[in-house]
């Protein structure tokens, strides 16, 4: 698929943030990527059912908020996704990232050159750039490792991370189909990707340890890992 070139002058980008009570976090996050000025349009804050002020944490801070009932981090993204859709002018790249501080907004413009520069789809990594200790749980860096090796297998597609942190080129994103509503939406992004012939670059990214927020135990770590490997071969058998 071949990329058209986009104006850095005249670029927009929104951005789509998945938060479960993070109001000690979302905040930061929102005013961060603010400070960050052109090309970054609307921030906007998907609560997945927040129980705490992450809402009002938000708004607060700049974001556009919308609430998804439905538990899921594919299932905020897409709500996300949905809200752009309606949007009189329509992005020209959207950028996702969590909302618990782990991500950092300061990696965004190397990014938002990669994607000036003709990629469809950035990822940014979290293995090439910088890791600070405890960010990754040792259930998260060998459910990462597995899950690139699968991908490199099943696809050819030398991947070193799945993380979070990526932008996309809007008409690319539709292009994707995306369906999945929990964890398997990222994997999924990756390798609908590939098999449509996208550009992929990866850049290195700062990681951070989270601030706060639903933090997922050993148990939640193994679930979310299974359901990515499912994600991958499923998709393996699709045209």
């Amino acid at each position: 698929m071949a990329a058209h070139t986009l104006e850095k002058s005249r670029l927009i980008l929104d951005v789509i943030i998945p938060a479960l009570n993070e109001e000690s976090a979302v905040g930061a996050v929102v005013s961060s990527l603010k400070a960050l000025g052109h090309p970054v349009r609307h921030v906007v804050v998907i609560d997945n059912g927040s129980t705490d002020h992450t809402s009002e944490a938000a708004k607060q801070a700049g974001a556009l908020v919308v609430k998804e009932s439905v538990r899921g981090y594919g299932a905020a993204c897409l709500r996300g996704m949905a809200f752009l859709a309606r949007q009189e002018v329509r992005p020209d790249v959207v950028a996702f990232l969590d909302a618990d501080g782990s991500d950092d907004a300061k990696d965004l413009p190397r990014m938002i050159d990669a994607v000036v520069g003709g990629a469809d789809l950035v990822v940014g990594s979290r293995t090439l750039g910088v890791t600070e200790p405890k960010a990754l749980s040792t259930a998260q860096r060998v459910g990462n490792a597995v899950a690139t090796t699968l991908i490199r297998a099943v696809y050819g597609q030398n991947y070193t991370d799945v993380g979070p942190f990526r932008l996309v080129r809007y008409p690319a994103l539709l292009a994707l189909g995306m369906t999945d509503q929990d964890h398997g939406f990222m994997i999924e992004m990756q390798v609908k990707a590939v098999r449509r012939g996208l550009r992929i670059v990866e850049v290195p990214v700062h990681y951070h340890p989270r601030v706060a927020g639903e933090s997922k135990n050993v148990k939640g770590s193994m679930a979310a890992g299974r359901k990515m490997l499912l994600t991958i071969l499923r998709h393996s058998t699709q045209r």
